[in-house]
């Protein structure tokens, strides 16, 4: 059986930069046996954003990319603050936040870019937890998705 690590490695993605926060906010914090992850965005390797509204800026499958983007930037910050995703027991929840025009309906979708990735990383199990997926009319830096999540960690 494949640790979080082994599989992760075997998706051949790369992680960007762990962000650091740009306001006054933790990106995780770790309480009990639970690690809750604050809103992240779509940080690229080189540590520039992913910028626009879908439906206006960018497709669908655009979107649901920059949610998987979004997903890479959260296991980012997982392995600087945690060490390693092995720590990781099981996906809690995941709140998607989609910038996205009025006419857009489709925002679970988006947020399956993510959601598909915590899948792969840590199986069908453990890494589909609850979920909400909601339109945002603007998110910060006018970025496509903004996700937070919440993981319960192995002792």
């Amino acid at each position: 059986m494949q640790t979080p690590e082994e599989r992760f490695a075997a998706l051949g993605l790369v992680l960007p930069p762990a962000p650091k926060p740009l306001g006054v906010y933790k990106p995780g914090l770790q309480v009990g046996e639970f690690y809750y992850v604050s809103g992240h965005g779509p940080v690229m390797p080189d540590a520039s954003l992913i910028i626009g509204r879908i439906g206006a800026d960018m497709d669908i499958e655009a979107g649901k990319h920059a949610a998987q983007q979004v997903g890479l930037t959260i296991l980012a910050t997982l392995k600087a603050q945690l060490g390693s995703l092995n720590r990781v027991k099981r996906v809690i929840k995941v709140l998607g936040m989609v910038n996205a025009t009025d006419d857009f309906l489709r925002h679970p979708y988006v947020i399956n870019g993510c959601s598909e990735l915590f899948a792969k990383v840590w199986g069908e199990e453990n890494g589909i937890g609850v979920r909400s997926a909601v339109g945002m009319g603007t998110l910060p830096d006018n970025i496509p998705v903004e996700i937070e999540a919440m993981f319960e960690l192995d002792n």
